[in-house]
């Protein structure tokens, strides 16, 4: 029973008049399930600000450029305190492999022009917008953009993929591997990391992504 009907006597009612009695019960049960509501809402908040937020990630690309999201992402969220899942899928799988060989395409990216990491200040900030057919018509034209971006990433102090990818480790992300991508592709799990928390499939993942607070896919 709400605290101020509790309270609630005949001494207290005995002398109003019947219409009084009726206004009199009815602002005070107004009264007491407003506090009670807000006791309610008070508590569940309070519920909802001790429980550890949950972050599911699906991760398929291997790229260079797309490999760096997922993991500061997911870093970051592990740092702050956050329950992560990571699940690699195919060509996102390889992002696990000890032997890391991450290139760029630059071939139809609209959004990436092409930025020189080195020279005078002017020189670096110049957009080398590359054509298509150009981009493709150059041989090891996708290692030198590969080599160009490293560079970028080293003179802005950015963290390599490799480094990102065990601080996630130590940060106790789980990172979960497709095991149907490893039979499709041919692989075996010697060729990743130790760091693998498990090698399941779809049902594993979209468990993790159901009761997640934040799901995002890469």
């Amino acid at each position: 029973m709400p605290p101020v009907l509790a309270s609630i006597t005949p001494d207290n009612v005995l002398p109003l008049t019947p219409a009084a009695q009726d206004e009199w019960f009815r602002r005070k049960f107004a009264e007491s399930m407003a506090q009670f509501e807000t006791t309610q809402q008070l508590n569940a908040a309070r519920v909802q600000a001790a429980k550890t937020p949950t972050l599911s990630i699906m991760v398929t690309k291997g790229t260079l450029d797309w490999a760096y999201p997922p993991f500061i992402i997911a870093a970051t969220a592990a740092a702050m305190g956050w329950d992560v899942t990571m699940f690699f899928t195919f060509y996102g799988l390889s992002l696990l492999k000890k032997d890391l060989k991450l290139h760029i395409s630059p071939l139809g990216n609209p959004a990436m022009p092409m930025k020189m990491p080195f020279g005078p200040h002017w020189f670096q900030h110049i957009e080398w917008n590359m054509p298509n057919l150009l981009m493709a018509g150059i041989p090891g034209f996708e290692s030198a953009a590969t080599r160009l971006m490293q560079q970028t990433l080293k003179n802005h102090g950015v963290a390599p993929i490799a480094e990102l990818r065990d601080a996630c480790v130590e940060e106790g992300v789980k990172l979960v591997a497709c095991q149907m991508t490893v039979d499709l592709f041919g692989w075996e799990k010697d060729d990743f990391i130790p760091g693998v928390t498990e090698w399941a499939g779809a049902a594993s993942y979209l468990g993790s992504a159901k009761g997640a607070d934040v799901t995002l896919f890469v």
